[in-house]
């Protein structure tokens, strides 16, 4: 007799996401080198996980805790919302960094006369 399928449940795959993405934290910072199709196969089982529906505080959660998945989602969702996980603090320092830089190249250029 056949089994019924079953979906898991929403906590379940948070427990997954977990699991993987301590993994991938444990491959990316091993001296070992990794096997490319079994880095493919773990990177690409993440992105599966993480565009399943799982509660949002503990996606929240798994992303702070672990670099290396943060940086999958973030690159999944790049389109939408840019680098959204980056620190904001370097961000706005960046930002103000390059806009200091644009004022004093634009001083230093010679003035154009019409």
């Amino acid at each position: 007799m056949p089994t019924p399928h079953t979906t898991p449940t929403r906590e379940a795959r948070l427990a997954t996401l977990v699991a993987l993405a301590r993994l991938l934290e444990r491959v990316e910072h091993s001296p070992q080198p990794r096997d490319a199709g079994a880095y493919r196969l773990l990177v690409q089982r993440i992105q599966a996980v993480l565009a399943e529906d799982l509660p949002e505080d503990g996606r929240r959660a798994v992303l702070e805790a672990f670099p290396a998945t943060a940086e999958i989602h973030e690159n999944l969702h790049y389109a939408q919302a840019g680098l959204s996980r980056a620190p904001l603090d370097l961000s706005v320092a960046t930002e103000l960094r390059a806009a200091g830089l644009l004022a004093r190249v634009a001083k230093a250029a010679p003035a154009s006369g019409a």
